[in-house]
């Protein structure tokens, strides 16, 4: 039977990968991309699907109850994919009010909606930061959430809300939490899209204290590829760790892109740290690996250099 998915947030960077791999992946089925457009969505990263007859868009925020409700009324999607969110840590920090609203709010009016007008299943697209650091070992899906920054807390209070939308309504729920996602068409303020920009127009890349945080790192299409399994096999009500086990120190990213843009690292400016750093990010994937058969396709090294070529392209080198 046809399907139409609400996908909230499709302008932005993994939204826009999503979107694009299940068009190409089911031939019938219905995208409706609902985002408010802020500065870090963008239809360029759709225009070769927006006249696809099976592909509509609608400039709206998820916080707009009555507009939520309307899309319910008229669509009547069989899912929803919310990939919605104010994500930035640096901008969270400087103004965690914008997170607060859009990401708990927002996703309390998606959840309402979705309870009273049905759905098959809801996906909540969230985040490792809401696990905190750990030093070593790795974050099993069953860890305690400590977030550190107001926008991982931001994250952690929507899982929590989702969570008890199943629990207390039965709402058909599941949550995917993904590393650091990298890719073409990532908004340039986070640092593999922000460096190679920089290195493109012989600028010098802004690096954190030392540069020794450690994170982990997934190609956007791999995360796609595990988002697509968890909405179609996953568990209801179950958590999905989404992650690579390619982890690296800040300053190995760098130094990469460096020798890929062939810099030297008289290219590197070190900064003050920001505040609350988290240092490092690891997840067990070892439920969706068994579970659901997923495993990252690219490599580190294949995925950025894939997107240095598209940044390339981007910016007319």
């Amino acid at each position: 039977m046809p399907k139409t998915i609400l996908v909230t947030g499709g302008a932005g960077f993994i939204g826009s990968h999503f979107i694009r791999y299940i068009l190409r992946k089911y031939k019938d089925y219905r995208i409706i991309n609902l985002d408010k457009l802020t500065y870090a969505g963008n239809l360029d990263n759709l225009k070769d699907i927006e006249k696809n007859s099976r592909y509509k868009f609608i400039k709206g925020d998820i916080c707009n109850r009555n507009l939520v409700e309307t899309i319910f009324k008229k669509e009547k999607p069989n899912f929803l994919v919310h990939f919605a969110a104010a994500t930035h840590v640096d901008r969270s920090i400087l103004n965690p009010k914008i997170f607060i609203k859009t990401n708990i709010l927002g996703t309390q009016v998606l959840l309402e909606t979705a309870r009273r007008y049905g759905i098959e299943k809801f996906q909540h697209i969230s985040t490792d930061e809401v696990y905190g650091s750990v030093k070593e070992g790795r974050f099993k899906e069953i860890n305690p959430l400590l977030p550190n920054s107001p926008y991982s807390a931001s994250k952690a209070g929507a899982d929590f809300l989702v969570r008890s939308y199943f629990k207390t309504f039965n709402l058909p729920a599941l949550i995917s939490r993904s590393c650091n996602n990298f890719g073409p068409c990532q908004y340039p303020e986070k640092l593999i899209p922000l460096f190679i920009a920089n290195l493109l127009k012989n600028r010098k890349v802004p690096l954190y204290a030392s540069g020794e945080n450690i994170r982990e790192w997934v190609y956007v299409e791999d995360n796609c590829r595990a988002i697509d399994l968890v909405l179609h096999k996953g568990r209801l009500g179950e958590i999905y760790n989404i992650g690579s086990n390619c982890l690296k120190t800040n300053l190995e990213v760098t130094k990469m892109l460096l020798r890929l843009l062939n810099k030297d690292e008289t290219f590197i400016k070190y900064v003050p740290d920001r505040p609350g750093h988290d240092f490092r990010y690891c997840l067990d994937t070892s439920k969706i690996r068994k579970e659901l058969n997923w495993k990252p396709k690219y490599s580190f090294e294949k995925g950025i250099k894939k997107t240095i070529e598209f940044y390339k392209r981007k910016f007319g080198f």
